[in-house]
C-alpha cells in the first residue's frame, strides 16, 4: 500500500457545499473505518474552500475511484482535485 495526498477544491457555491458536507463526512468516516483514509481536513486561510485528504491505497486509480464515490463528487461540489503519491519518510505516516 502507498500513501496518496489528495487536494480538493470546492465549488464557490457555499450553500451547496454546506448542504452536501454532512453526507461527505459520513462517507469519509466509512473510509477511515475501512483503513483507506488516514486523515482529512480543510486548509485554513486558503483563497478557496479546499481540503487535504491522505489515503492509503494500492494505486492512484483506486484513490480516484474513492473520490468519484464521494458525495462531493456525486453532487458536483468538487471543482477539481489532484492525486499525488506521497512518500512520508519521517513522522506518524512513515513506515
Amino acid at each position: 500500500m502507498a500513501y496518496f495526498a489528495v487536494q480538493y477544491v470546492y465549488s464557490n457555491d457555499a450553500e451547496l457545499v454546506a448542504q452536501v458536507r454532512p453526507d461527505h463526512r459520513v462517507y469519509l468516516r466509512k473510509l477511515i473505518e475501512a483503513g483507506k483514509l488516514k486523515a482529512s481536513g480543510p486548509f485554513v486561510g486558503a483563497e478557496r474552500d479546499s481540503a487535504l485528504l491522505i489515503f492509503s491505497a494500492g494505486s492512484a486509480d483506486e484513490v480516484r475511484a474513492l473520490v468519484a464515490d464521494d458525495p462531493m463528487s456525486l453532487n458536483s461540489v468538487l471543482e477539481s482535485f489532484t492525486v499525488t503519491e506521497w512518500n512520508p519518510l519521517l513522522g506518524v505516516f512513515a513506515s
